[in-house]
Parts: C-alpha cells; structure tokens; sequence
C-alpha cells in the first residue's frame, strides 16, 4: 500500500517520532489514524473538518456507527477501526484493576472508571464489587438510561452484591454532559444504597460521577 503523501510542512507522522505522540494536535494525531484523505481533501484538511464537524475528537471517537459512516470519507473500516482503537485503550487502562487485584489507589480506581464510562452517549450506573481485602471481584454495568431513584433498584443491588459475595462495593456513573457535578438525586441514591447494603454488611466506599476529563468522589466531598 502506497505511504500517504505529507506537504514539507505538515508531517504528523515525522514530528510524533521526533518529539514524542503528546507533542501532536488533535487533528494530527487523526491524520496519521486516518493515513489518507478524499478527492479534493487532503488528509490534514479532512482531519480538521472531521473534528469541526463533530465539535471535538472525542464527539468523533464516540460517535454512533451511523452518525460515523454517513460522513463523506467515513465508512464502516474506519468505524471498525476507531471501536477497535479505544477498546485497546480501555484494556490498557484496565491493566491496574484486573480481576483478583488489590485496589492500588484512588487514582488508578479513577482511571478504571473513567475508561469504562466516560464515552458512554447515556448515563450509564456501575459498581466494582470487592472482597474484605479490597481485591477486584467483577466490575458491573448495572443500569442504563437517567440515572435517578425509578432507575437504580436498590433491591437488585444487593441481590448482585451477595451473588458475588462481595464485602465492599464501588458505584461509579457517567454525566454524559460532561459536567460531573453531583446531583441532588445522585446524593441520595448513594444513601439508600449505603443502607440497603448495610443491613446485609456490605460496605460503600464511594460513589464516583465521572464527566468529561473529571471525577468526583461522593465519599471526597463528605457526602455519603
């Protein structure tokens, strides 16, 4: 396969080897992903409209499969491509919190989370279910939609806690705005929560609403 022709002055490829990915704008790093561009395009120019077009890379990486392949240029390869991209992304991020592991520490517990929610086009509620030492049992997406008290079934909570025999757990939920502020409803879910596990002795470490680039901890705010 022929190597995508750079103009003298734009070579993405060149500069990330010389001075490191991070160096890169966005739309360079999509240039060097998408190699080449369309009839009239050239790549850089095609890698800055898609990021125009989609208001940011990550509204294109998280695009839906239809809202990605009826751009011009687009289509379901490149599609497989970027799914296949950020998956790769969630597992290396996964590394830290592997099944039987020990929770290293609050910011690795933050970066599992947020590889696992943080792109979701909906709210998405989770929990990582923990034995009495803290080691990783199963982490589970639990519930989809608005995330409020007619969504969250505290019953079914501790039916999957005590099915995984877990001692401790940690919920986690995305703001798909981005804004990870808590909300009210999102406070007191988290206390129900606390104490329908605590009549079966399962403990609440904390309740994390990942946004956009931003964690909270209910537990860090003193909310629970």
């Amino acid at each position: 396969m022929n190597e995508p022709h750079w103009p003298n002055d734009e070579r993405p490829r060149e500069r990330l080897l010389a001075h490191g990915a991070e160096s890169l704008s966005d739309a360079e790093l999509l240039a060097i992903f998408l190699r080449t561009g369309t009839a009239g395009m050239p790549v850089m120019a095609m890698a800055r409209h898609l990021i125009e077009e989609f208001s940011s890379l990550r509204g294109l990486m998280t695009a839906s499969r239809r809202q990605f392949c009826q751009v011009k240029g687009l289509g379901t390869a490149k599609y497989a491509q970027v799914q296949a991209a950020m998956e790769m992304a969630r597992r290396v991020m996964d590394e830290p919190l592997r099944q039987g592991d020990p929770l290293r520490s609050p910011a690795d517990t933050r970066r599992f989370l947020t590889s696992r929610l943080a792109t979701y086009p909906h709210e998405v509620f989770a929990g990582l279910f923990l034995d009495n030492r803290h080691r990783v049992i199963q982490y589970r997406e639990l519930f989809r939609g608005t995330i409020d008290g007619a969504a969250v079934y505290p019953r079914e909570v501790v039916r999957q806690a005590l099915e995984d025999n877990a001692a401790a757990v940690i919920f986690a939920h995305n703001h798909p705005s981005g804004v990870a502020e808590p909300s009210q409803a999102d406070i007191s879910l988290t206390r129900r929560l606390k104490e329908a596990l605590g009549l079966v002795d399962i403990r609440v470490l904390d309740h994390m609403v990942i946004g956009h680039g931003e964690v909270i901890s209910l537990a860090e705010r003193g909310l629970m």
